[in-house]
């Protein structure tokens, strides 16, 4: 399971204020709860700061490095500032956020791939749009796929994310991405998936518990990787219950550990 933390992301009003300000107090506080409370790797986004996204990457990173040694996910649709990310990355095998096959942004973004030997988050989209089912999703997909195994990308730095859409707009949204899924997890058996929870939840009410409950549903289905919010500590907390159930966690250690350290306790709390 691989847990990517969200929070670093200017669209956000509170870290969009932090990097006006240079708070890097802030930045450094954020980065930190994201690694104690799970998370693998760190996403980091300044897609709004349009004309000086660069700099602006370039000083979170550093920023978020000075405290964490984890990982980083580097967000961008522009090749520039993924690379000057990239560039700066000093602690395991990074990653990058994302990849199309839209002829143009794949042409752009590969050839970092091979040179950083990243990690790839790689949608199932192409210069159509957004496929609506299961089968139009693998049609796109299988395209994709050739072409990143075409430049040398290994199937297990390959996470696929299906595309989740509201259900309060498209019914059957749901159940085409674990349709989606199932059928990567056939043909396509040691590539990994990587997917936002938050889009199949838009526009209802009681949306954390709607993001926990398909969050389990795709588990159970084969999605091994999440960009979330690892301090929710509900959805962390289902997490643990999911892996233990579904026989991934090793004597039950993770679920236990978050048994003492009071997680499933203050759930219930906070329900009372």
């Amino acid at each position: 399971m691989l847990i990517v933390g969200e929070l670093i992301n200017t669209s956000r009003k509170a870290i969009n204020d932090s990097v006006d300000n240079n708070d890097a107090q802030y930045i450094k506080k954020i980065a930190i709860e994201q690694v104690e409370a799970g998370a693998n790797y760190l996403d980091v986004n300044c897609g709004t700061k349009v004309f000086h996204e660069k700099e602006t990457m370039e000083w979170l990173i550093n920023t978020i490095q000075e405290v964490v040694q984890v990982p980083l996910c580097i967000d961008s649709p522009n090749p520039e500032v993924l690379e000057a990310g990239l560039a700066l990355c000093k602690y395991g095998q990074p990653m990058i956020n994302s990849i199309t096959d839209e002829k143009e942004r794949f042409q752009k973004i590969s050839p970092l791939l091979s040179k950083y030997k990243t990690k790839i988050v790689a949608l199932c989209m192409d210069d159509k749009g957004v496929p609506e089912t299961a089968d139009d999703r693998m049609r796109v997909l299988k395209s994709l796929y050739a072409n990143l195994r075409s430049i040398g990308v290994p199937d297990h730095d390959m996470y696929f994310d299906p595309l989740v859409k509201p259900i309060s707009s498209i019914e059957t949204a749901g159940i085409e991405v674990l349709d989606t899924i199932k059928a990567i997890k056939k043909e396509y058996p040691k590539v990994h998936f990587m997917c936002g929870l938050s889009n199949v939840s838009y526009g209802l009410p009681n949306r954390k518990t709607l993001n926990r409950i398909f969050m389990v549903q795709t588990m159970t289905l084969g999605m091994d990787g999440y960009i979330l919010n690892p301090t929710d500590r509900g959805m962390m907390g289902t997490i643990f219950v999911a892996q233990a159930l579904m026989g991934q966690d090793s004597y039950c250690m993770n679920y236990l550990t978050a048994h003492r350290t009071g997680l499933y306790e203050e759930q219930q709390k906070s329900k009372s």
